[in-house]
């Protein structure tokens, strides 16, 4: 929770004076019960609601100097604690560690995270993604009901081809069972295809032997030669790839 500025305390103090509870004072300043009724109690006692002198190591930096920690890390989400240590300067000149810069950050709600992953999208990718989004939005079910959704995706078979943490000890790091074994050249993969529509699904279709580079070799006429021809679905396949286009 958050630490009392001091006029912030001035105001409590006044609310806890004119009788409010401090339950109450607590919620409105959204601070733990047990601050409440400690800053009563200094304010009882030294008749004060500043902060006594504390025992223990005093912070190696300014309110200023943790503002200037929290800036750049709001303006690039990806500038690391390193990046930040080496051009920042303590109080009195000390320098400071990596730690600290985490802990400023986590006493402002940010915490180091796994990047979630998403395509790339330009500026007119977000414009025709919208504009295509707006073109349907009063479309009704008889009209949805002839398109088809469809997306595909490759697994690789022979091992685990995302990031995968091991717990190791020091000198642990080429022991045996702490290796993730896995083909140099990528292995075994697969791709799947399947597609989607308002009352319908398309069961899955599996593209084996899959080559290198870009689309692993799925081209056009590889799509025209597994998938059914006599199904009904190619020609709303084919209709979905035209009007999903736009928002590609």
């Amino acid at each position: 929770m958050p630490r009392l500025t001091p006029e912030q305390r001035e105001r409590a103090v006044g609310r806890l004076s004119a009788g409010d509870d401090p339950e109450a004072v607590a919620v409105a300043f959204n601070v733990h019960l047990l601050t409440v009724y400690r800053l009563q109690l200094c304010f009882v006692n030294t008749g004060s609601t500043a902060d006594t002198q504390r025992s223990g190591r005093t912070r190696v930096t300014t309110r200023r100097q943790d503002r200037q920690i929290l800036r750049p890390h709001l303006r690039n989400r990806f500038h690391t604690a390193n990046e930040t240590v080496r051009n920042t300067v303590g109080n009195h000149q000390r320098p400071i560690s990596g730690q600290t810069v985490r802990r400023r950050l986590a006493e402002r709600d940010l915490q180091n995270c796994r990047t979630a992953r998403g395509p790339v999208l330009t500026q007119r990718h977000r414009m025709a993604r919208q504009q295509w989004a707006q073109d349907h939005i009063n479309w009704n079910w008889r009209q949805w009901r002839n398109i088809l959704f469809t997306d595909e995706s490759r697994y690789c078979i022979s091992h685990v081809d995302g990031r995968v943490r091991v717990w190791r000890r020091r000198g642990e790091r080429y022991a045996g069972d702490c290796i993730m074994e896995h083909n140099a050249q990528g292995g075994p993969n697969v791709m799947v295809w399947g597609g989607i529509g308002l009352n319908q699904s398309l069961e899955p279709v599996f593209f084996n032997n899959l080559g290198p580079g870009r689309g692993n070799g799925i081209t056009a006429q590889r799509y025209i030669d597994q998938l059914d021809p006599t199904a009904s679905c190619c020609a709303l396949f084919l209709g979905a790839q035209k009007l999903c286009s736009a928002g590609r």
